[in-house]
Order: structure tokens, then sequence, then C-alpha cells
């Protein structure tokens, strides 16, 4: 098992996920993707006059019938209207901490009403007219060569300047 430091007071999903592979036989440890030139720049223009979208790892809906092996094996990247979003996202095939905190109410881990009303109050320039979808998948290759792509072309279509993912 690894051992933790005594100084955390937080709950290490890292720490979690090195566990979790170990107490499966897994040899080595989970190894964290990291860049060493950071995909990511700086906004060339004030947040305040910035498109802004969200990103979700929550997926919009199960259809009725579907396993959760065939949600598994059918990982999507999607682009939804905002005005269509879900009532309730489909969260129950994901791991968190449920004890601490749930999903019931959108605006705690999507906040599309929070992304309008800071556009229409001038904090953001405007709010993109969807929002994005990547089903959690532990593949950073699939995450960097399929999903990130696909993320990226709908951000360059809706004009986007600026992409936040909340966490769940």
């Amino acid at each position: 098992m690894i051992k933790r430091r005594p100084c955390r007071s937080f709950l290490s999903y890292i720490d979690l996920s090195r566990e979790y592979y170990a107490a499966h036989g897994y040899s080595k440890p989970y190894k964290w993707i990291s860049h060493q030139n950071v995909p990511f720049t700086k906004l060339e223009k004030p947040l305040s006059e910035c498109r802004v979208a969200l990103l979700t790892t929550t997926d919009l809906e199960k259809l009725p019938g579907e396993s959760v092996q065939e949600r598994h094996l059918s990982r999507k990247v999607y682009a939804q209207p905002v005005d269509d979003a879900p009532e309730h996202f489909y969260t129950q095939d994901l791991q968190w901490d449920q004890e601490s905190t749930h999903t019931n109410d959108n605006d705690s881990f999507m906040p599309l009403n929070r992304l309008a009303e800071f556009a229409a109050n001038g904090k953001i320039g405007s709010a993109s007219p969807r929002f994005y979808g990547v089903m959690t998948d532990y593949s950073q290759g699939k995450t960097s060569k399929k999903s990130a792509p696909q993320v990226l072309e709908f951000c360059i279509e809706d004009g986007v300047d600026a992409l936040i993912l909340p966490a769940l």
C-alpha cells in the first residue's frame, strides 16, 4: 500500500487510484499523465470578452435496456445545445465520493445556469451555445488522441475562448 503523507487533510485521488490498481494485481502503480509543455495558453483578451464553455465527464442519459458494459464500450464525445440540457445527467456508472456529495443538483457540477448568469452580468463575454461531454475513460492514449481533438473541434466551431471542466 502507498503510505500517505501526514500533512494531507483532503482525499487524495492519486493515492486512492494507486491503491486501487495495486489491490487489483497491477504490478506497476497507475502513472498519471504529465506534459513537459503544458497544452494551455493564456487568454488573448479579458474574460469579460471571452466565450466560455463547459465540459463534463457525465453522460446525457442511459438508454433503456443498455448495460453498463455497453455504455463503457461505446464511450462517446458529444456536443449538446445548452437549451437541451437534461434535467439530470447520468452519473450512476461513475465513481466519486458519494458520501460527501451527490449529483441531484446539476448546478453543483455542471453550472450551465451560473455560466449564463455570468454572461448576462458581463463577467464573461458570452456562454457557448453548446456544452461538451467526454465519457470518463482511463486510457490516456484515447483521451489525448481521440477525445481532446474532438472537443477542440467543437470549441473552434462554437468560437470558444475558454473551456471549464468542473469537478464531479
